[in-house]
């Protein structure tokens, strides 16, 4: 089939890193291994939802089949947890999926098993390139017949009056606030972040919700508890398949990378790399990116995605051109201490 993906779309030397998803959550895991001695299972930490069913259709168990494998679920993705089991030796998970900033992290602090690149250019760290996501504007249609095109719009609440949200996340809500504060894409980084804390005081009071949960982002949108809200685009296509009257664009949308990993010193890292190589090669992350509406990120995946699907991934040219990718390598301060400041201010 035909190439979906834009030409030298994963190359790591343009250091275009990005702080994913999976930040220190506190989770509610299943038993440790301390409990399941004799258990060969296979722990994935997961998102949950539309995430993990299409995981499971296309990547757990296929895998089950082809190896004997079984695998079972422990969710939310927890980076804490991730860096306590390494310490404590009592493992609840043996992988997991981490954006570029964690992944950092955790390859610096070593508690992730080192990996062989499973296709071209597809290490980093330690991790493994699986699919990219964004974080798109939505708005209901039933309110807001044109929406806003871009962040500087978002944040005009005169043009476009409504309740908003954005993501509880700093490092993926700076850069946003420094693009409605008209910063140029090709001057983004690295961040300003005294100025993004300035641009976001000008739209604190019209955020309603701060959303810490992709179930919860696409709730609230289907719902109309928000007029407009900064969303991963998977999660606006939950709410639109929903039926609710949603509409979204993909300029200014901001790129994530997910990679996966597996803990260091688990007792299953041989079936563990074993299963990160089988997710990343070509039909069962295809399928897995189509049905959850993600990008692939081994080009061989390319020849399984069909052309329909690929107008809902941000890897396709025709999307990919109109977002932009955060640089974790390039960020402008230490991300824990923004991220610190950001709790504070949002509390405040």
């Amino acid at each position: 089939m035909t190439n979906h993906t834009i030409p030298g779309f994963w190359t790591p030397d343009r250091r275009m890193f990005l702080k994913g998803a999976g930040a220190a959550i506190a989770s509610t895991v299943a038993m440790p291994y301390v409990a399941r001695a004799q258990d060969k299972a296979l722990y994935i930490n997961t998102w949950g939802g539309p995430w993990e069913e299409a995981a499971r259709t296309h990547l757990f168990d296929p895998f089950t089949a082809e190896t004997g494998i079984e695998i079972r679920t422990v969710s939310p993705v927890s980076f804490a947890k991730l860096a306590q089991q390494t310490k404590t030796g009592v493992y609840e998970f043996d992988i997991t999926t981490l954006g570029g900033g964690e992944l950092m992290r955790a390859n610096q602090a070593g508690i992730i098993e080192p990996l062989a690149e499973p296709y071209k250019g597809g290490l980093f760290e330690n991790g493994v390139a699986s699919h990219a996501f964004a974080t798109v504007m939505a708005w209901r249609t039933d309110r807001i017949k044109e929406g806003p095109k871009t962040w500087a719009e978002f944040w005009d609440v005169e043009k476009f009056p409504g309740a908003r949200s954005l993501q509880r996340y700093a490092a993926r809500v700076v850069p946003i606030a420094l693009l409605a504060d008209g910063v140029e894409l090709k001057d983004l980084y690295p961040l300003d972040i005294d100025r993004a804390f300035a641009s976001l005081d000008r739209i604190k009071d019209h955020v309603r919700v701060w959303w810490t949960a992709g179930a919860q982002s696409t709730q609230i949108l289907r719902d109309g508890e928000v007029d407009l809200i900064g969303i991963w685009h998977g999660r606006f296509y939950e709410a639109e398949k929903a039926g609710a009257p949603v509409a979204m664009t993909w300029n200014q949308g901001e790129i994530d990378r997910a990679y996966w990993v597996v803990a260091k010193g688990t007792p299953n890292a041989d079936s563990a790399k074993k299963f990160v190589e089988f997710a990343t090669s070509g039909k069962p992350l295809a399928g897995f990116a189509m049905q959850a509406d993600y990008g692939p990120l081994n080009p061989a995946a390319n020849e399984f995605v069909t052309g329909e699907a690929a107008k809902r991934m941000p890897t396709s040219p025709e999307n990919y051109g109109q977002t932009f990718e955060q640089d974790m390598a390039n960020f402008g301060d230490d991300p824990a201490a923004v991220a610190e400041r950001f709790e504070e201010w949002v509390a405040s």
